[in-house]
């Protein structure tokens, strides 16, 4: 790929796991009624058609790592976990009251943090706990994430046992100059052993992510990386790019400097050194910096056309409301966002005053709903149209008018009124969702906001 693409296309921009992207919501229209009303709404209309997904966050962990921007606690005491769930459940309960008739769960998440930095006894307690108030939808999946250092055989046996088949283990780089920029020692034997002992134990997914940008990381390493990666083949993976924003307040970032991050053209050469690895190995690219293997519902999920993209990235079905319970956690009800609280102590007091513990969110307008429908087809599908009469909407020429130059350099052509993105244009999708982004392009922030795009 020509280094003058990288250094055109490479600026800050979304990864679309959203739209509106969280720093352009609409606080003013918002309120804790009209979230409500908005997830009611959706519930009544999906609820027995497709269920609802569940993502928990459990944020605890018992060391920092470096290369992390999720909303996390450190500590090593362990107390902790036990009002942590109390207050999970509570939550839990708090929405159920909402609903008229039984939630049915097609999906449950376990975020963090570090989940299995949970005994086994509180996460059966958690998970116990939120199916007493609800019933399983048809072809429900149960996921959650696992640290290779201190997953057991009894975290994974415990978490089968409760219906988890999918799991997803943070590898990031096996060499150690890296591991200890990102503070995160992990030899390789712990993570060949974590994903054997899924396998015998019966999971029909093992996922395993590895990010590529990281301080100090070279083309080698990465090769390094996904050979030992291809001596376990896990059936899917997560091959993304280290997003640096090192400004977010209480994130982990640092310890390294800018200059030893690797640069934009290494770090593209590095993700096609990836892909290139990967798809000898029977790995295909889904979406945006995912690959599976065929055997892998995330593969099928494409040719039933449901791959889907939310706040937990990819998912292999989409349900219409996705409910986010514990700190930070972000839900979606189609029509609205709603983000909890991110500190741990006001997490607390709001959910002991029987308060659901939201602060901000978002209302999505007609408009808005168009374009979001416009990014998920992009960022799932390298593709959407406007021959559905539906899908067309007054700006849409001038959306048209920004792509202009980036099907003059082969990343996407407009065929009617269709656009595909060309095998060239995939690692630019995100600058292809940008120009559909009309909150981004009326006030391009003055400061960054977001990750760059290579």
């Amino acid at each position: 790929m020509k280094n003058s693409l990288i250094n055109k296309y490479n600026v800050a921009g979304p990864r679309y796991t959203s739209y509106p992207t969280v720093p352009y919501w609409d606080n003013n229209s918002f309120s804790s009624k009209t979230w409500k009303d908005s997830l009611i709404k959706s519930f009544n209309e999906s609820n027995s058609s497709e269920g609802l997904s569940l993502y928990l966050h459990l944020p605890f962990c018992e060391s920092l790592c470096t290369f992390c921007g999720c909303n996390k606690r450190i500590t090593k005491r362990h107390e902790v976990e036990s009002p942590y769930i109390t207050a999970v459940l509570k939550e839990w309960d708090m929405y159920c009251e909402l609903f008229n008739g039984k939630p049915h769960i097609k999906e449950i998440h376990l975020g963090g943090g570090t989940p299995t930095f949970f005994s086994t006894g509180n996460l059966k307690r958690l998970i116990d706990g939120l199916l007493r108030k609800a019933t399983l939808a048809e072809g429900y999946e149960f996921s959650f994430e696992g640290h290779p250092n201190n997953t057991t055989k009894d975290h994974l046996q415990t978490l089968y046992d409760l219906g988890f088949r999918r799991v997803s283990f943070g590898v990031q780089d096996y060499n150690e100059v890296v591991q200890v920029a990102i503070h995160r020692i992990q030899p390789f034997e712990n993570v060949k052993r974590v994903t054997e002992e899924a396998r015998e134990i019966g999971y029909t997914s093992v996922s395993h992510d590895i990010i590529f940008g990281l301080p100090f990381q070279t083309i080698e390493h990465v090769e390094e990386t996904i050979k030992k990666t291809k001596e376990l083949m896990p059936d899917r993976l997560a091959f993304y790019s280290y997003a640096h924003v090192p400004w977010i307040k209480g994130n982990g970032q640092r310890g390294f400097k800018d200059e030893d991050l690797p640069t934009p053209q290494t770090k593209r050469r590095q993700y096609e050194l990836g892909k290139e690895l990967l798809s000898e190995a029977g790995f295909v690219e889904i979406g945006m910096d995912h690959f599976a293997l065929k055997s892998d519902s995330l593969y099928k999920s494409i040719d039933q056309q449901k791959l889907h993209r939310n706040f937990m990235g990819y998912t292999a079905s989409k349900t219409q409301a996705m409910i986010g319970l514990g700190v930070s956690s972000i839900s979606d009800s189609w029509y609205g966002f709603a983000q909890n609280v991110k500190g741990l102590e006001e997490y607390y007091h709001l959910i002991d005053e029987n308060i659901i513990p939201i602060y901000r969110g978002h209302l999505l307008n007609e408009k808005d709903l168009i374009i979001r429908k416009h990014i998920l087809n992009l960022m799932c599908q390298f593709h959407t149209s406007w021959d559905n009469k539906e899908l067309y909407f007054e700006e849409l020429p001038e959306v048209l008018e920004r792509l202009e130059e980036m099907e003059a350099d082969g990343l996407m052509k407009i065929q009617g009124n269709n656009i595909q993105v060309t095998e060239k244009g995939k690692p630019f999708v995100r600058n292809i969702c940008m120009a559909f982004d009309l909150l981004l392009q009326e006030n391009m922030p003055e400061t960054q906001l977001f990750s760059m795009t290579i």
